[in-house]
């Protein structure tokens, strides 16, 4: 039975191109929580923005022993160069599609897709988040080997951690409390499915 496809959303911004950048990257684990992360890169261009978020997305599915990828961006231009079909100019560019390539190269298959801007709403919004001072950068028992592995308990306190991580940054409304549980209770409802088909 072949390995389940991980779906991939990055995105890299840079205001004033070049100018202060940040990237973003959500990942759709089958049968996990979905995992954010969002953070600021200084000042840089968009185009290296972007690929930062293709090379922290492959680090973090590489982490968690993904084998099977689909990457989407809305950057055509990265896009068109990592399947080809554009050569890579740029000097400051260059290390970073090697790099990529490298990463790459360490999983089972890698499609990367353009898509439209509002297909990629979650992860520009996560990069604009961190623009205007909410990053959203990777918490504690994110960032290690633990997922897929991760206990019911260890991903319910990810999402608690998240949550409490949002609020204090000052609006106690976002997220709300009921999207928290709603949550906690599609976590509880996956593990429960899990248990079913394992018995």
């Amino acid at each position: 039975m072949p390995e389940p496809t991980w779906k991939v959303f990055i995105d890299g911004a840079s205001r004033g191109n070049p100018g202060r950048a940040a990237y973003a990257l959500v990942i759709e684990r089958p049968g996990f929580a979905v995992y954010e992360e969002a953070d600021l890169l200084g000042e840089t261009t968009n185009n290296v923005a972007e690929y930062t978020a293709l090379i922290r997305a492959l680090q973090r599915a590489r982490q968690w022993q993904a084998r099977r990828l689909v990457i989407h961006s809305d950057s055509e231009l990265l896009v068109k160069q990592m399947n080809g079909e554009y050569r890579v100019k740029s000097e400051q560019l260059q290390p970073l599609y090697d790099e990529a390539n490298r990463l790459r190269r360490e999983f089972d298959e890698v499609v990367i897709r353009h898509v439209r801007r509002g297909e990629n709403a979650v992860a520009d919004r996560l990069c604009n988040e961190a623009l205007d001072g909410r990053p959203r950068p990777p918490l504690a028992g994110e960032t290690g080997p633990s997922p897929p592995g991760f206990s019911l308990r260890d991903e319910a306190l990810a999402i608690l951690r998240r949550a409490a991580a949002d609020w204090s940054r000052g609006d106690p409304g976002q997220p709300t409390p009921e999207s928290v549980w709603e949550q906690l209770e599609s976590l509880r409802n996956r593990q429960s499915e899990r248990v079913s088909q394992e018995n």
